[in-house]
């Protein structure tokens, strides 16, 4: 688990280049780039300003720490449903 925070961290201080917030540009890559295999619509520019609007709590136009691992926290539920939801078909 060390491990996998560390990259969620590090993915983001990455992504931010130097900055304490993701701008639409940097988001949008990071979304399309790391989390394409487990979300959709990450090709869909339209689509990833949408979710970055959703995130904006302070309504900055930009994504900050806090926000992105609100993201993550959402992708890591959808996926943990998914995993219990296959599981309890297949008993």
């Amino acid at each position: 688990m060390e491990s996998a925070i560390k990259t969620i961290v590090t993915t983001f201080l990455t992504s931010a280049r130097g900055k304490e917030n993701l701008d639409g540009k940097a988001f949008q890559k990071l979304v399309k780039k790391q989390l394409g295999g487990v979300m959709e619509d990450t090709d869909s520019a339209s689509a990833v300003k949408e979710m970055q609007r959703g995130l904006d709590e302070n309504s900055d136009g930009k994504v900050s720490f806090q926000e992105y691992f609100t993201l993550i926290g959402y992708v890591a539920n959808a996926i943990s449903e998914r995993s219990s939801g296959s599981n309890a078909d297949a008993s």
